[in-house]
């Protein structure tokens, strides 16, 4: 098994949910350490991507050496503060996948980091919001940095995309998956 975020999530088992296939354009944004860029990678296989971005540069280059060493050749590390409109540099329309896992609750404008991950989005792509579970407790952040399930599909569904499932994402977070039409 692989674990995610503090070790209470199979990160392998969250990327199948998803659907991810061999050659999926992929966006891990906010990717942190890259537990979920890594098995982006290996789900996605050598004719896929990942984009793994991240605001600080020591958590790309954790990204970048991990990956180099797992001979996983299709990951590309961006800089990028995923508040500001087109920062990632990555094309409108481009990706199968935009991936924002424990990224939504650090910041204040989740509209603008939703509305980076749609814009990268081709149509028919999904988005996939994951975040701490509002009203769960004994682990992660103070219960008002949470978001209601509710209010991340308002958000989600402001920026074009609809609703299409919820992922278990067990006892602490919710994984909402949207397409883009």
């Amino acid at each position: 098994m692989v674990t995610g975020p503090g070790g209470f999530l199979d990160t392998r088992k969250v990327v199948a949910a998803l659907g991810v296939t061999p050659g999926m354009h992929t966006a891990d944004l906010g990717c942190g350490s890259g537990y979920f860029s890594l098995e982006l990678a290996r789900a996605v296989g050598p004719t896929g991507s990942v984009a793994a971005v991240d605001v600080m540069q020591e958590p790309l280059q954790s990204v970048q050496t991990k990956s180099e060493a797992m001979g996983l050749g299709n990951i590309r590390t961006i800089r990028a503060d995923l508040e500001v409109a087109g920062s990632t540099g990555i094309a409108d329309r481009t990706l199968d996948l935009s991936l924002l896992a424990n990224v939504l609750f650090q910041s204040q404008k989740k509209e603008d980091i939703i509305r980076e991950a749609v814009r990268i989005l081709k149509q028919g792509g999904k988005l996939v919001i994951m975040d701490w579970k509002k009203g769960a407790k004994g682990f992660g952040p103070p219960d008002d940095f949470r978001t209601a399930k509710e209010e991340f599909q308002r958000l989600a569904e402001e920026q074009g995309v609809k609703f299409e499932r919820e992922v278990d994402g067990g006892p602490f977070y919710i994984v909402l998956i949207f397409v883009k039409p």
